[in-house]
């Protein structure tokens, strides 16, 4: 296994409803792997229904389930949900770090 800077992986903006994403993504086989940075401010502007576990490094990120149930991360806490499963959006009013795997 080799290790790679944070910085090796070219970044790629996603403009949300508002703010941005800024994703950092590798692919290995079906897996892809991102460190995701929400700008403060940031409102997704999709519900996802894809699966994902997710890791919060920094901020404060929520979680929006689209029943309206809502979640907020702090670091060190994580989530996961299946495909096809309770379809959600993200949102970060300080801004975030999160890892994420699908």
């Amino acid at each position: 296994m080799r290790g790679h800077s944070r910085d090796a992986v070219e970044p790629r903006t996603h403009p949300g409803e508002s703010g941005t994403a800024l994703w950092r993504t590798k692919h290995f086989g079906d897996v892809r792997v991102r460190m995701v940075d929400y700008s403060p401010g940031y409102v997704a502007d999709h519900w996802c229904s894809n699966g994902h576990v997710l890791l919060c490094l920094s901020g404060e990120p929520h979680t929006e389930l689209q029943d309206g149930r809502r979640y907020v991360l702090t670091p060190g806490m994580s989530y996961q949900v299946s495909d096809g499963a309770e379809p959600h959006r993200s949102s970060s009013p300080t801004g975030a770090r999160l890892f994420i795997v699908d």
